[in-house]
């Protein structure tokens, strides 16, 4: 299977970046670094909600319902006349969700990165949530995901398409980083002090980019 990475370099992931900076009014270079860095990071999360029976279900039954896939049938449509405030609001639920009381920490991470404010970062984010459902509920039909376990494994897989070991532990480290509810200022040092010690997470993350 490939990964989620693979999806923004196809005809539908060039849509979608193109759609989200639209949206967003941000450059698309920019809005590409964002997603590039954030889709993994939002699918780790999901990965570990869905840890628990229950985050696992719930997951399972969004997939099986309001987020299979047909968001992706017409995102011409979606992005021409600007994305209605029904998704947006949607998408701002899935990354409470999904991130919880580690978002504000994840925003800001990823605009120190991108070289965008963190506000920014959050408007590209909801637009960009449903969508990656979409792409979640579609992949579970074609594969049958029909139980918790199967539902795990799907996110495994299209992390795995693209993560290497060391940029799953940089994943699992912007939204846990010392587990002291800091988050941000691991990150920040990791991303900003990545120069200083090449093997650091800040050199992982650039690798997310292609070693920009």
């Amino acid at each position: 299977m490939s990964g989620i990475l693979d999806l923004l370099n196809s005809d539908l992931g060039k849509t979608i970046i193109n759609g989200v900076a639209g949206q967003t009014k941000q450059p698309q270079s920019k809005t590409q670094d964002v997603l590039t860095m954030a889709l993994p990071v939002l699918m780790q999360a999901m990965k570990r909600n869905t840890s628990s029976p229950q985050g696992a279900e719930g997951l399972l039954s969004a997939l099986n319902g309001k987020h299979d896939g047909s968001i992706l049938d017409n995102l011409g449509g979606l992005f021409s006349g600007g994305v209605d405030d029904n998704v947006l609001n949607d998408g701002s639920k899935i990354l409470g969700h999904v991130l919880g009381s580690k978002q504000q920490n994840v925003e800001n991470a990823l605009g120190a990165k991108a070289g965008m404010d963190a506000g920014s970062v959050g408007q590209i984010l909801k637009v960009a949530a449903p969508i990656l459902m979409g792409v979640l509920g579609k992949q579970s039909r074609q594969q049958n995901v029909s139980s918790s376990n199967g539902i795990g494994d799907l996110l495994g897989g299209l992390l795995s398409g693209n993560s290497p070991q060391q940029e799953q532990s940089f994943l699992e480290s912007i939204l846990d980083a010392d587990g002291d509810g800091s988050v941000i200022d691991d990150v920040a040092g990791m991303v900003l002090g990545g120069s200083k010690k090449k093997g650091g997470l800040g050199g992982l993350l650039g690798g997310l980019f292609g070693g920009k």
